[in-house]
């Protein structure tokens, strides 16, 4: 991806945040780079300086947002260690990627706002790896090791089962409509009963839960440093 803030700072930002404001009230197809340099007050070249392609300003918001909840997770998970648990986790994973839109937005595989860019590379390696449900595939193995999961079901049926009920309950909480009948005044808790109904009762001590916090803390670092890599200056 092409540099970020290769001469000037306030201009880049001045182009991310103009261009976020638009892609989120118009969507991806209904943006051009001269609206964006317009409203940023800056030429087209300099947009094109800085970001290569419209392509290439609107995937690095995309990984900017997931960047923000990675950040949201490894803060949480830092100072209050306990939020590991999958029961308390889970539900958190969900509710800060519905506060993020294009988190959101690739989540949910929203055509409109994301246009043919949901489908490009990094797009689908930040849902693949960072999205709610996905992140279940490198959770289950922590939460397994030390022993806030139970370990008598195969891994990847177990995943399987995980992701399915988060993908749902992001489902109902993006589109309330999908289940029109069934309302509950609490669903994150309905959603910790029934992740913890899954996995079963945990078996971990204090020592257990602060180890398993501080390894997700460092695999979420590693993908940290990815989607910094993705968006750093070439």
């Amino acid at each position: 991806m092409a540099a970020v803030t290769r001469h000037d700072s306030g201009k880049a930002t001045r182009i991310l945040t103009v261009t976020r404001e638009l892609v989120l009230r118009r969507g991806v197809r209904g943006v051009t780079i001269a609206e964006i340099a317009e409203k940023a007050h800056v030429g087209k070249g300099t947009v094109h300086l800085y970001f290569g392609t419209k392509e290439d300003l609107v995937v690095g918001l995309f990984a900017r947002d997931f960047l923000a909840v990675v950040e949201r997770y490894i803060q949480t998970l830092t100072t209050e260690p306990d939020q590991v648990r999958p029961q308390r986790l889970c539900p958190l994973l969900v509710r800060t990627a519905l506060d993020h839109p294009f988190v959101r937005a690739l989540q949910t595989g929203d055509v409109e706002m994301l246009g043919i860019l949901g489908e490009h590379p990094l797009s689908k390696e930040l849902l693949g790896t960072l999205g709610p449900g996905s992140m279940m595939y490198s959770l289950l193995p922590v939460w397994r090791r030390y022993q806030l999961a139970r370990t008598d079901w195969a891994l990847d049926e177990q995943a399987y089962a995980l992701r399915a009920i988060i993908a749902g309950f992001f489902e109902v909480a993006a589109h309330p409509h999908v289940l029109p009948d069934v309302t509950v005044d609490f669903p994150e808790q309905v959603m910790a009963r029934a992740v913890a109904a899954l996995l079963g009762p945990e078996q971990a001590n204090p020592a257990d839960v602060r180890a398993a916090a501080q390894e997700c803390v460092r695999m979420l670092a590693d993908s940290r440093a990815v989607i910094l890599a993705s968006i750093a200056p070439a």
